[in-house]
């Protein structure tokens, strides 16, 4: 006997997916998502090339230079050991120094539009840089960037190996700015506000409610109502009471309650910070000024 499909069976699995996607969310030790898109394999393998053409012009310049200064009747050894020398100078210090000093940028990056950071958000430093820069040896130069290649096919993002024993994220830096919707509480919903408890509604579920207001208003009417359905019998859970309204406008109320509960605790919070300030600057009875 078929079954029913349910609303959620009735959503665009696509445009659900993306809802429920979270694995290119970067998450902290405190538990909170950064804001930080990583980088695509296509940019990323772009930006290696150019600063790998780049690197071997360099070598090449160096041996031309080296080959032109160097004393005749010299033990070829040396020579040889030169050349190693200039060989990971070029491949290993080069690359992190600059890394280091354009905080996380190469030529390949500044042409792609992306930039080398820490899991955090944070610039790399030198010892992130040069921890990228060795490991490149193997899985860039050594296998022609094979190893890094299957390391960030299979991985949660594209992250290679150096990344993964560096702690670092290659994140996107020219991103169409977008400007999100502004969602009110419906009037129908007035009443309910005001005794209506949503506190409970985890951040990852207002997150997508979220990202289903900023992209609803480019998909079509059909899946606009199916992923609303679907959405409005999650949240339902975590609300109480649900008001007999359409899903959309139930979605638009908890939205607002939730916005207007952040603007209050920020407010207090400010509040706070701004009578510890006060407290703590002033002086003690009879202190010499």
């Amino acid at each position: 006997m078929p079954t029913r499909a349910t609303p959620r069976d009735l959503a665009d699995r696509r445009f659900v997916r993306t809802l429920d996607e979270t694995t290119d969310e970067l998450v902290v030790g405190e538990a909170v998502a950064l804001d930080v898109v990583p980088a695509g394999i296509i940019a990323r393998l772009a930006a290696a090339l150019l600063d790998g053409l780049c690197l071997v012009a360099l070598y090449v310049m160096l041996l031309i230079g080296i080959a032109r200064v160097w004393p005749s009747g010299v033990d070829e050894a040396w020579l040889a050991a030169a050349q190693i020398a200039v060989l990971v100078v070029v491949l290993v210090l080069v690359p992190a120094a600059i890394e280091t000093v354009t905080r996380g940028k190469s030529v390949g990056r500044y042409a792609l539009g992306t930039r080398v950071v820490r899991l955090d958000g944070g610039a790399v430093t030198f010892r992130h840089a040069f921890a990228r820069a060795l490991v490149g040896l193997l899985e860039l130069w050594s296998t022609l960037g094979s190893l890094a290649l299957l390391v960030a096919l299979f991985g949660s993002r594209p992250r290679r190996l150096g990344d993964l024993l560096a702690g670092t994220v290659v994140q996107h830096e020219r991103l169409a700015r977008s400007t999100d919707p502004v969602v009110l509480l419906p009037p129908s919903l007035q009443a309910w506000a005001a005794v209506a408890d949503v506190r409970a509604l985890p951040q990852r579920l207002e997150n997508r409610l979220g990202a289903f207001f900023r992209g609803a208003a480019s998909v079509q009417p059909s899946l606009r109502l199916a992923t609303a359905t679907a959405l409005a019998a999650e949240v339902a859970e975590y609300a109480h009471p649900v008001p007999p309204v359409p899903a959309e406008e139930f979605l638009a109320g908890v939205v607002a309650l939730r916005r207007a509960r952040d603007r209050r605790a920020f407010g207090s919070r400010a509040a706070t910070l701004d009578a510890a300030a006060a407290t703590a600057g002033a002086r003690p009875p009879g202190f010499p000024r």
